[in-house]
């Protein structure tokens, strides 16, 4: 059996980086803000690769960009971090003056960074906006009540109150002791659910879509899916940016797609374009996050379980964010055969 996974956005970067064959370094921020350079922060919480892996792909996407701006070279540099707490730390740097993330991220932190939400990216063949599906053993759960002493599994499981408000939060409340964990080995979670035991898994649009060809779907049903929610969200960091330059870096994104270079330079980090934020859904995504209940959760590793060899069979989940994201920001593909 082969497993791989792939997560487009973030694992494009990856690619890219290797194989140019760079060994990068990221400048210090301090340095950076002294020299008067802006750097956009993109953060994939769960997502492959290392910062240093994906400097080439970043380096590319902002000199794209600032050209589009009309800024000098290197006025603009890009960074990624596939965890949270260190994109959360590089953005307490004075120069970090955008960040693009998955919607999670930006309800979680949209308060302490001062997050002014400016547009949403779209990934390759995706859209803007997505849905979220819970998935449970069938037959195990009518309600939000039936999940008592569940767990669920997620790739958004970092930020609880997106799950527990933002994503189900309009299917009603879930129990206290429900433990959410963060982790992107959905279909092991799946497979357990499919046994019998007390799991849930969160899918995102194209991992629900790729549900029914496991061989084991019979044994799950979908209990309940959000409304739409944006995908990957763009943010200025507070006021670190003058209006003029911001304005001037928002217009060179929102055209990013309208030229050969532009479009070269997006689909090098797997997006398509940006367009403007849906404010009317986020406003309504941060109301449910903030209604949510506050249970201290326990965020714990999934458990890794064997996902057994299929004859003849061969599936393939691909997970959007950032495919966020679809940070997109919203993906992941899992293959198994003999």
């Amino acid at each position: 059996m082969r497993e791989s996974r792939v997560l487009s956005f973030a694992h494009a970067m990856v690619a890219v980086g290797l194989a140019a064959g760079a060994v990068v370094t990221v400048g210090d921020p301090s340095a950076s803000a002294q020299a008067g350079v802006t750097t956009l922060v993109v953060c994939a919480p769960g997502y492959p690769g290392s910062t240093a892996e994906a400097q080439s792909a970043m380096d590319a996407f902002a000199t794209a960009i600032a050209a589009a701006a009309g800024w000098m070279p290197g006025e603009l540099r890009a960074v990624y971090f596939e965890a949270e707490k260190p994109g959360v730390d590089r953005l307490a740097a004075p120069d970090a003056a955008v960040v693009l993330a998955p919607l999670p991220f930006w309800l979680k932190h949209r308060s302490s960074l001062r997050l002014s939400p400016q547009f949403q990216a779209i990934e390759e063949g995706g859209e803007a906006a997505e849905v979220w599906t819970l998935v449970a053993p069938a037959g195990g759960v009518s309600g939000p009540a039936s999940l008592a002493g569940f767990e669920i599994v997620t790739t958004a499981g970092y930020a609880p109150r997106f799950v527990r408000g933002s994503a189900l939060g309009a299917w009603g409340d879930l129990p206290a002791d429900v433990r959410i964990v963060s982790s992107n080995n959905v279909l092991s979670a799946m497979r357990r659910a499919s046994q019998g035991h007390k799991v849930a898994a969160l899918l995102d649009r194209a991992s629900a879509a790729a549900m029914p060809t496991l061989p084991f779907a019979a044994k799950l049903q979908t209990v309940t899916k959000s409304a739409p929610l944006p995908v990957a969200v763009l943010s200025a960091v507070g006021d670190r940016l003058r209006p003029a330059k911001l304005q001037a870096l928002l217009k060179a994104l929102r055209s990013l797609d309208s030229t050969p270079s532009g479009r070269q330079a997006l689909a090098g980090v797997r997006l398509a374009r940006f367009v403007p934020a849906d404010q009317a859904a986020l406003a309504k995504a941060r109301d449910q996050f903030d209604r949510a209940k506050e249970w201290t959760e326990e965020m714990s590793p999934l458990r890794v379980m064997k996902v057994p060899k299929m004859v003849r069979r061969k599936v393939a989940m691909i997970r959007s964010m950032f495919q966020i994201f679809s940070i997109p920001f919203r993906s992941w593909i899992i293959e198994e055969w003999m």
